[in-house]
């Protein structure tokens, strides 16, 4: 009886790997890399990647979250310098539960602008609506 076990496909190519070996990128610090978002929600945003393939943020060794927070802070005064939004909103998603699609660890950075929602206070608080508008509540939780 044979014990050699029968590859399963092979896993999928990340994109962000292909995206960064074919050089395209608006940035580098180091071990890290900025690009447009592939299905921007609003004008300006820009994922923030590291160069080596780990799927989870809190795995980076400290010189590139080092580097990755260096290339955040860059690529807001580049988009502040070219489009001139009046807020931001910072984001990272860990894990499929926390809503996380492609497996490379990865930062977005979204310009908010006046006006693109009628009420946008709670901002990242809406990723469980039930919870966000927490002003409403009758106490603190």
């Amino acid at each position: 009886m044979s014990t050699t076990a029968t590859p399963g496909p092979a896993p999928a190519p990340c994109p962000f790997c292909e995206r960064i070996t074919a050089g395209r990128i608006d940035d580098r610090e180091g071990a890290a890399v900025a690009f447009p978002d592939g299905f921007p929600i609003s004008p300006g945003h820009t994922l923030v990647v590291p160069v080596r393939h780990v799927a989870d943020v809190f795995d980076l060794e400290p010189g590139e979250l080092r580097d990755l927070l260096a290339l955040v802070g860059r690529t807001r005064a580049r988009l502040v310098a070219e489009r001139a939004p009046d807020g931001f909103n910072v984001g990272v998603n860990v894990g499929a539960a926390a809503g996380q699609t492609v497996p490379h660890a990865h930062l977005h950075l979204i310009p908010r602008y006046r006006g693109d929602l009628p009420d946008p206070r709670g901002g990242v608080r809406w990723v469980l609506p039930a919870k966000a508008a927490y002003w409403d509540a009758e106490e603190p939780r």
